[in-house]
């Protein structure tokens, strides 16, 4: 198929329109399109790294209001494999989720087996230790073959994350290399149905990422943009002094922005507040599984033995099947203790439905024209202890 009319038929599908923006705030709400479903911003995606959110079914994500899962294309190319999953309809019919699907390129997961890793211009190559040990060497190019063999809505380039600190000249190389991919994986992509996200490096070196945003707009075409290289060792507040001028000076307006890798709520309602549009995390289905749950009072450790007689729920203002099926934290702390399985599920149940509907207060602040008066009431609330 020519690439002109990939091209045309990309931008048709894939749009998105901001319906309000917030007055005191670089706050936005908007609708992005894909071919499974619209998804309506602010939105937090929850983490389904290997064809499923751990623990919890689709058809819970879908009670809880989810509206876009993710995959991750390092674990499904090595298990089941991508062949496998495309000869058996794509990863919607796999898993059985008929909403929108992301997939990450896989490459942070990759860029963690460092020592078993080598970086060239030309790609990746690898030793897949946490599986069979087999020697793997990813080009942009066969990154997005295994991509779009996958089927996802939306799919992310292959790009070079730097770890924090770092010094300047390795994140810049990381830039240099992100871009020349981005082009290539630009160019390789030819699922019309299927959105690719560019992603944004440079670390917290707001000069690199300019630079960063510049070749991607260069390239041309991309109905998105994640933001990548956050999250990876510093504080959220060195995170900050760089995202807040990226995103109000020189990201796109009329793209979405992903801020990848990022999930308790104070920082999701923060970068809102800086024009931030998605985001995604394991930290509440991982977090659930450690026997940690977030709530309106804040963080909840289960562990903890002051919750051995506390016959409360969760949160009085959640209305997940955990909180309105009046299990105590009592309950929950003796299934933590106890490391029964079900509890990692109840928890995951929770945490995901809490943030999900976090989300959806956030956008309704945005449409009332009230973000502000949100996030400052927010920031003086005890939700805010969530570290």
């Amino acid at each position: 198929m020519r690439r002109g009319l990939i091209t045309s038929m990309s931008e048709t599908l894939f749009t998105y329109d901001i319906e309000a923006t917030d007055a005191t705030t670089q706050a936005r709400a908007g609708v992005f399109k894909t071919a499974h479903g619209n998804i309506p911003t602010p939105v937090f995606m929850p983490v389904g790294t290997k064809a499923t959110v751990k623990g919890v079914w689709p058809q819970q994500l879908h009670d809880m209001g989810a509206k876009i899962i993710l995959a991750n294309t390092y674990h499904l190319s090595q298990r089941p494999g991508a062949a496998l999953i495309k000869d058996l309809g794509g990863i919607h019919a796999f898993e059985c989720w008929d909403g929108p699907i992301l997939t990450d390129s896989g490459g942070f997961q990759v860029f963690s087996l460092a020592d078993h890793m080598k970086l060239t211009d030309d790609g990746i190559s690898f030793r897949a230790v946490d599986y069979d040990g087999a020697h793997v060497s990813w080009s942009p190019e066969k990154n997005m073959e295994i991509q779009e063999a996958l089927g996802s809505d939306i799919c992310m380039q292959l790009d070079v994350c730097t770890p924090y600190p770092c010094p300047r000249e390795e994140v810049e190389r990381a830039v240099e290399l992100s871009s020349s991919w981005a082009a290539r994986a630009w160019k390789a992509h030819t699922k019309a149905n299927q959105a690719l996200f560019g992603i944004v490096q440079g670390g917290m070196h707001l000069d690199l990422r300019q630079r960063s945003i510049e070749a991607l707009e260069a390239t041309g075409g991309f109905p998105g943009y994640g933001i990548g290289g956050f999250s990876v060792g510093e504080d959220h507040e060195i995170m900050f002094e760089t995202l807040a001028p990226l995103c109000q000076n020189y990201m796109p307006r009329e793209k979405p922005r992903y801020l990848m890798g990022v999930g308790n709520p104070r920082t999701l309602v923060r970068a809102i507040a800086l024009g931030v549009d998605m985001f995604d995390c394991v930290l509440p289905t991982r977090t659930a599984r450690m026997g940690t749950a977030f709530s309106s009072a804040g963080r909840i450790n289960l562990k903890h033995a002051c919750y051995e007689r506390d016959t409360s729920i969760l949160d009085e203002a959640c209305d997940c099947p955990v909180c309105t099926g009046g299990f105590s934290k009592a309950y929950l702390h003796h299934l933590v203790k106890q490391k029964e399985m079900l509890v990692a599920e109840m928890l995951s149940v929770h945490n995901l439905t809490y943030l999900i509907h976090l989300m959806n207060d956030a956008r309704e602040a945005i449409l009332a024209g009230s973000y502000g008066t949100f996030l400052t009431a927010f920031e003086a609330s005890d939700a805010a202890h969530d570290f």
